[in-house]
């Protein structure tokens, strides 16, 4: 499949954004020309006018738990841990895999609405998650979540061999849930895992002061550098909240080359903090947005993820200069793909993968347009994206779906497990 936009201005590769003007050439899964058409002969199977509108790399949902939207406003207005332990935890024990599969299929039809072309799914059963990826045509990196309740390391490394020969558009890697729902002894083998594959690691860390402060009671040390002394990130990874680190932890993702993947929405819902988003940019430490799972957020909405990131710090510093919008659309888009090593779909350029959106400038919100990527972070909502393509195909296109399967079946599905896990 081949696909032409012509007459569409293009964002160039960050974090000092400029604005192409010209044409876009896909071919296959491939972006072939960007900017001033070739003189060879394509056959193309679509023509795109883009009318002047804003054609980018989509953005990466860097950290979400797609299939809990089965939980979507079901436990609001909670504290974390009483809205994890008593809320969420019994109602995920009375999911099937099945249930899974069609959770993550209503929740990749709002990624798309979003402008969303890949995520980094923590969840149960990467077997359901990746077919249901697969079948919908969407890009997932899944990640381990391994703790004391489910999952294990054994089963992490078969996953970690199996998912990465599965298919084009899915990845795995090694993921612990956090440092308070695993034993030290398991925390042990993923590092030792992490060791023989020479393999980042990823896991939720310091979402809350709460969970950092019981780290340092029972290890002397906060959940970075406990983790870090277990040789968790002797290759990298991430951590997604990182609300409560200090400098020594802001140094040790410096040192390890790890990511920090913020998640605005879910920290201010349930009021666990605001992550030094600003000190750790001046320390040179990539970061990455996630929206979190659909229970704590609850939308999967990256134009709101990225105007809470710069507002939030905004706020946190008392500074209305710092954390500049370009700076976050660099990590709602470049930031989140290194988070996620998609290094393949990361910008728009030539031989790159073809995960790309279109932003309709047409409206009220995008004019005058006095700068675009600022009104791309600070007017723009998902009312703006007109197409969503993910490895060469157009899923979502002027309101319409092209995915293989009704939607109005998929709402029929979720809302029909969400009733059963209530009743029973």
């Amino acid at each position: 499949m081949n696909t032409r936009f012509y007459n569409v201005k293009i964002l160039t590769k960050g974090p000092e954004f400029e604005i192409l003007e010209g044409e876009v050439w896909v071919e296959g899964n491939r972006i072939t020309c960007v900017g001033k058409p070739k003189e060879e002969k394509v056959k193309f199977d679509h023509e795109i006018d883009g009318k002047g509108n804003l054609l980018m790399p989509g953005f990466k949902n860097a950290h979400t738990h797609s299939a809990m939207t089965f939980l979507r406003s079901y436990a609001d207005d909670l504290p974390l841990l009483d809205w994890l332990n008593k809320q969420v935890f019994p109602m995920e024990a009375k999911l099937t895999p099945d249930d899974i599969y069609d959770l993550s299929k209503l929740a990749i039809l709002e990624y798309l609405t979003s402008g969303i072309t890949s995520n980094f799914d923590m969840y149960l059963t990467p077997e359901t998650i990746a077919q249901a990826s697969v079948d919908m045509g969407f890009r997932t990196v899944m990640v381990g979540g391994v703790n004391n309740f489910s999952q294990s390391v054994q089963e992490l490394e078969k996953w970690y061999e199996h998912y990465n020969h599965f298919h084009e558009l899915i990845r795995f890697e090694l993921g612990l849930h956090a440092e308070y729902t695993a034993s030290e002894q398991l925390m042990r083998e993923l590092a030792e895992l992490a060791e023989t594959y020479h393999a980042p690691v990823y896991t939720h860390m310091s979402e809350t002061e709460e969970e950092t402060k019981g780290c340092i009671e029972r290890h002397g040390k906060t959940p970075t550098a406990y983790l870090d002394s277990l040789g968790m990130f002797n290759y990298g990874g991430g951590g997604y909240h990182c609300v409560w680190v200090n400098e020594e932890d802001m140094k040790i993702f410096k040192e390890r080359g790890m990511s920090v993947v913020t998640n605005p929405g879910s920290n201010t819902k349930l009021a666990s903090g605001i992550a030094p988003i600003r000190q750790m940019m001046e320390m040179g430490i990539n970061i990455g947005i996630g929206t979190d799972g659909p229970a704590s957020n609850n939308c999967l909405d990256m134009f709101r993820e990225m105007f809470l990131t710069t507002g939030l710090a905004k706020l946190r510093e008392k500074d209305a200069s710092c954390v500049d919008a370009d700076q976050v659309l660099f990590m709602a888009t470049t930031g989140s793909a290194k988070a996620m090593r998609l290094f393949d779909c990361d910008t728009v350029a030539e031989g790159k993968l073809a995960d790309l959106i279109l932003i309709d400038l047409h409206q009220p919100n995008m004019q005058p347009i006095n700068n675009l990527t600022k009104n791309l972070v600070y007017s723009g909502s998902k009312q703006n994206v007109a197409l969503t393509m993910v490895n060469g195909k157009i899923l979502y296109q002027n309101g319409q779906f092209s995915v293989g399967e009704d939607p109005e079946k998929i709402y029929e599905k979720a809302n029909q497990i969400a009733k059963r896990c209530k009743e029973s």
